[in-house]
């Protein structure tokens, strides 16, 4: 990609080699919003990211392999969920982190998981919870809250919560003032959280054997191939 980029002036930016796509969200997000910013396209970035960078090292601290799991949020949350399948609900701005918590308790932890959003989950999904039955405790739901979040969502949470019991159901909330802080604090604690059930289940976090497997596939099929020869038409013209 950075070869054909190249060839067709397109604006890039490189990522540093070595690390999972997962563990690279910062070096892809951040760029982006600076860019933007000096775009003027957006403001405040640069504020934003001062109060975020400050935030997600205390979180870190807080949430570090050296504290004991007594004292550490994300080790605790491990511990509960463990042993269960992960649904993580959010609403507005947490949508994406919430697809987020999804992603790294699949890659991470090994798990399956699945994530919804207010309003839109109490349409349809709330349903699934009435006669769940016996497959009730085979799954944990971990609420992303705000403390600013609108009266209406807090309703909907507060309510469903409610028509879920007994059912295990935890809450992470957000930290920070503005938007990105409180996006960021909350990814940063999924992210802990799932590597520490990884941890809990003895599997190794980092390898993705599933999706290796899939692009050896992919290889075979000659999609790669394709794909290549198609860019390379492009560059050419």
């Amino acid at each position: 990609m950075l070869e054909f980029a190249e060839k067709l002036g397109v604006p890039h930016l490189r990522v540093a080699a070595g690390m999972p796509p997962r563990a690279a969200l910062p070096h892809m997000f951040l760029p982006l919003l600076v860019c933007l910013e000096k775009s003027q396209m957006v403001s405040g970035v640069s504020e934003e990211l001062s109060e975020t960078v400050k935030l997600l090292a205390r979180i870190s601290a807080g949430n570090s392999p050296e504290r004991s799991s007594e004292d550490n949020p994300a080790k605790t949350l491990a511990l509960h969920i463990n042993g269960t399948v992960p649904v993580v609900y959010g609403f507005g701005i947490y949508r994406g982190v919430t697809q987020r918590f999804k992603q790294q308790f699949n890659e991470n932890s090994k798990v399956p998981a699945k994530w919804e959003y207010f309003s839109e989950l109490n349409h349809n999904e709330i349903v699934g919870w009435e006669e769940s039955g016996k497959l009730g405790p085979c799954f944990s739901t971990i609420f992303v809250r705000d403390k600013n979040e609108p009266d209406e969502i807090r309703a909907r949470i507060e309510t469903t919560m409610k028509l879920m019991q007994p059912m295990k159901m935890f809450e992470v909330w957000s930290q920070g003032k503005s938007s990105l802080a409180r996006m960021l604090s909350t990814i940063l604690v999924g992210d802990f959280v799932s590597v520490y059930l990884a941890i809990l289940r003895g599997v190794d976090p980092t390898p993705v054997k599933t999706i290796s497997l899939l692009k050896e596939k992919m290889k075979q099929g000659k999609t790669k191939d394709r794909i290549i020869g198609e860019l390379e038409r492009i560059a050419s013209k």
